[in-house]
């Protein structure tokens, strides 16, 4: 099996930086990626500006990699996601040449002649990496290892609270998007719902709220499954990452101008059609009605089912990789206060198979660019047999400020960073740390 080369599935930040690692190395690499293009997940969020600035947002090897082609790394800025393909991923990926493989979809990772379930002589075996290629032809390639780094884009959570859709909400479909709004001038003068508390509901909250200040009778209302606003904010000062900090810092604005409407406590149950517009139902009975369109942004799952005849190790509480969930946990940490998770604690029961970068992080919503990269340095240097290198933590993350991750989820305060005070609202206080 050493003759047969690593087998990197997806060619975004962390599949690209793992080619360069190994490549560097001297590991032959293979980069499968269904998209057209490399950063094809990130392109689809190209009009987002990220929180990170540009130099945590490029890998050592891939900047080593591309050094001798003449590309300078950007030395400031905060990049859109297009930027971020246009002057990073796009120069990388040529970089690499014909080692990437675009329009080629996996459709399944496997050991050659062993289901999951035949124990006997399983190691022994190159993996198979099923695909079909654009035009529905069905292939495989023989490999080492595989390191999957397909990421959670493709599969984002429901608006529904209990993990699954609401009552209604497929068939609501029409008027509820998963994705952060672009263009949002069609929704002049409507009454716009955003569901979530991440990072992506506070960008889609900031971007209907200019329209609400240009548009009179635009109406944003913000849902809250947490009974407290306390960590939508951020860790203000404390966050090392100033867009970070400043987003929160804008969220906060906009509500305490009375631009958006915020409800907490609302876990949303059901979508009632009426003619138009959306009737929304939580579990408490609680309603919002009148609702043109809804922004459904509540994170990210993992989908492992091209992974179902290997052997994997996932944590029942977050889908994410066994080995690293109780660094990750949102319940216990924020972005900066996670430790490394290198290569040991991303091993998997299928030998020399690895799940990498945000689908390693199953549904914690924590993963920054440079965990990812941390990992695949440290994967390719275990799979190059440098072992030393591989348990060398070498990840120093900026810190979030927000001690206690993701809080209590019924309290009404639980940040641990600062005394929570009460804004009014409108109408309505509401406790924000």
């Amino acid at each position: 099996m050493s003759e047969l080369p690593v087998v990197v599935i997806g060619a975004g930040p962390q599949g690209l930086a793992a080619a360069a690692h190994l490549t560097e190395r001297g590991v032959d690499a293979v980069v499968v990626e269904r998209g057209g293009s490399a950063g094809a997940a990130v392109s689809e969020w190209g009009h987002v500006r990220l929180f990170s600035g540009w130099p945590e947002l490029t890998d050592a090897a891939a900047r080593r990699l591309l050094e001798p082609t003449g590309w300078t790394a950007p030395a400031s800025g905060y990049p859109t996601g297009a930027e971020w393909v246009s002057e990073y991923l796009s120069p990388l990926a040529d970089a690499l040449g014909d080692r990437v493989l675009y329009g080629t979809t996996v459709t399944g990772v496997a050991r050659q002649g062993r289901d999951k379930v035949v124990a006997s002589g399983r190691k022994a075996q190159p993996f198979v990496v099923h695909t079909v290629d654009q035009d529905g032809r069905d292939g495989r390639i023989l490999a080492s290892s595989v390191i999957d780094a397909t990421g959670t884009w493709s599969l984002p959570n429901p608006a529904g609270a209990d993990g699954y859709p609401a009552v209604g909400e497929t068939a609501a479909s029409e008027r509820i998007s998963y994705r952060i709004p672009d263009d949002v001038f069609e929704l002049a003068g409507s009454h716009v719902v955003v569901v979530g508390a991440g990072h992506s509901a506070t960008h889609a909250v900031l971007r209907l709220s200019e329209l609400a200040r240009r548009e009179p009778g635009t109406k944003v209302t913000w849902l809250l499954r947490r009974g407290s606003a306390t960590n939508v904010f951020g860790g203000g000062t404390g966050d090392e990452l100033p867009e970070r900090a400043a987003l929160g810092s804008r969220a906060r604005k906009v509500i305490e101008a009375g631009v958006v409407e915020v409800v907490t406590g609302f876990r949303v149950a059901e979508f009632q059609q009426d003619g138009d517009t959306l009737t929304i139902l939580a579990e408490n009975g609680q309603e919002i009605s009148g609702v043109t369109r809804v922004f459904a942004l509540t994170g990210f799952r993992p989908d492992t089912s091209i992974l179902r005849e290997v052997r994997i190790e996932l944590d029942g509480s977050l889908d994410a990789v066994a080995g690293i969930a109780s660094e990750i946990d949102p319940n216990i940490h924020s972005c900066g206060s996670v430790g490394a998770t290198g290569a040991r604690q991303l091993a998997q029961p299928e030998k020399d198979l690895f799940i990498v970068g945000a689908k390693s992080y199953g549904r914690a919503p924590t993963f920054l660019a440079l965990t990812g990269y941390e990992q695949v340095r440290s994967v390719a240097a275990h799979l190059a047999g440098d072992h030393e290198a591989a348990d060398r933590n070498e990840l120093v993350l900026p810190d979030t400020g927000v001690c206690g991750g993701a809080g209590g989820f019924d309290a009404e305060g639980s940040s641990c960073c600062a005394t929570p005070s009460v804004l009014q609202i409108g109408s309505r206080p509401v406790t924000v740390g």
